[in-house]
């Protein structure tokens, strides 16, 4: 099986849960996992004054060495990722090629001035507003349309990083890290 590589990109004041979710169940299924910063800072603080550790630059990343972008959320994150071009870029080479792309919580607004997220979707609630796209669905943990997942928020992360697990790495080995996480809810 060839190696699966993962971009989680962090600006200042993302989503701890979200990102940490993302990271460790990815992490727990054997796919690499590139923590990357914007601004070439090692170190990356959350909404809540969590560091995270980053492991590449943003500009030393290129669609064709990854299989999904997923962004955790966080508005003022959120924020930061939407006007940075390195970001929109990359965002826009992965979807005309097809790869994956996900967001959670407040991260679709950045697929959404990308010019990358499809009809449906979901999101925090309330960022809809700012989206101003038809096609928000209300009540799933994850939405899927062609190569674009969405997610809710810090209580969906799970759901949403094994929605991941399963999208890159089939059935099987998403319910083998779903029953090891007891994610039954999943």
């Amino acid at each position: 099986m060839k190696n699966i590589t993962v971009l989680v990109p962090l600006a200042c004041g993302f989503e701890e849960i979200e990102a940490v979710t993302i990271i460790d169940v990815l992490r727990r299924a054997k796919i690499e996992v590139l923590v990357a910063s914007l601004d070439g800072e090692s170190f990356v603080k959350g909404v809540h004054g969590i560091t995270i550790q980053t492991d590449v630059q943003l500009k030393d990343v290129n669609a064709d060495m990854l299989d999904m972008i997923a962004l955790p959320g966080g508005w003022i994150g959120t924020k930061t990722l939407a006007a940075d071009e390195n970001i929109k870029t990359l965002l826009k080479e992965m979807d005309a090629k097809g790869k994956e792309i996900g967001a959670i919580c407040a991260a679709p607004y950045v697929l959404e001035k990308a010019g990358v997220l499809k009809d449906k979707y979901t999101c925090y609630p309330s960022v809809e507003e700012d989206i101003k796209r038809a096609g928000y669905q209300d009540a799933p943990m994850v939405v899927e349309d062609a190569n674009i997942m969405t997610s809710r928020g810090p209580a969906t992360a799970i759901c949403f990083a094994l929605a991941i697990v399963k999208k890159l790495q089939g059935k099987e080995k998403y319910e083998a890290i779903k029953a090891g996480l007891l994610a039954e809810h999943c």
